[in-house]
């Protein structure tokens, strides 16, 4: 059990280290991430007014029975293009402590051929 509450301890203090560095504005917003053991959650946050202007899950896509980087990947495709709909084309990226592989990389490889900008 202390394995578990460690490797939580030690994201969440890489999370607070990014997230001093990061900010997102209304020219770039921030792309904030949240893996849990069954979805990923994406969000586009404003945090100088604190607003979240879009949202997307692999749980608000239709269920596919792909891998969870295929998910990934799709969700990130589908945040930029709802991005980009609404005109918003450059990002910051907030890995939220999670490290920059597997599901996360999906997620951000399939924002950036949809066209964002990291």
């Amino acid at each position: 059990m202390a394995t578990k509450n460690s490797k939580i301890a030690r994201r969440l203090k890489i999370r607070r280290r990014i997230r001093t560095q990061i900010r997102g504005t209304a020219d770039r917003l921030r792309l904030a991430v949240y893996r849990s053991n069954k979805a990923i959650y994406t969000q586009l946050i404003d945090d100088e007014k604190g607003h979240t202007l879009i949202a997307c899950s692999s749980r608000s896509l239709t269920p596919q029975e792909d891998s969870r980087i295929d998910n990934a990947r799709r969700v990130g495709a589908a945040l930029a293009e709802q991005a980009i709909a609404r005109g918003i084309h450059k990002i910051v990226f907030d890995r939220s402590g999670y490290l920059y592989h597997g599901q996360v990389k999906a997620l951000a490889e399939g924002a950036r051929e949809k066209g964002l900008q990291f």
